[in-house]
């Protein structure tokens, strides 16, 4: 199956998801407040689904999986970030677990997506004929 749109990819779909409660948690008050940290969480978490669209956007793996090793890190920084906030008081315990089994299963399905295209045969489209 091939996959033609990087809309119809799961993981940016989990990661849509993930930017848009990160847009909301941050525009309650006190989050909201504090600007730097707003947005660099926000910035954070619109790196993890721009950078699975733009890797698949490359056409061939290589560069894919080099985009998808950037969007796990960026998801990474989320998660740490989420921490924070949680010690600021900016969000609650239910809110923190919610975003740490979020980030911990984007990680994971990146991770299993990255061993997937290097093991594959097909490089990508725009290698082929």
């Amino acid at each position: 199956m091939t996959i033609e749109r990087f809309e119809d990819l799961d993981i940016w779909k989990e990661a849509r998801e993930l930017t848009k409660i990160i847009f909301e948690i941050t525009s309650q008050e006190p989050f909201s407040k504090d600007f730097r940290f707003r947005d660099q969480i926000r910035s954070a978490s619109g790196s993890v689904m721009d950078n699975i669209a733009e890797g698949f956007g490359r056409g061939g793996n290589k560069e894919f999986i080099n985009f998808l090793s950037i969007s796990k890190g960026s998801v990474d920084e989320v998660r740490s970030q989420s921490y924070r906030a949680f010690d600021f008081n900016y969000i609650t315990q239910e809110i923190l677990d919610d975003l740490i089994i979020r980030t911990i299963k984007q990680t994971k399905k990146t991770t299993n997506f990255i061993t997937y295209l290097k093991k594959s045969e097909r490089k990508g489209p725009k290698f082929e004929g």
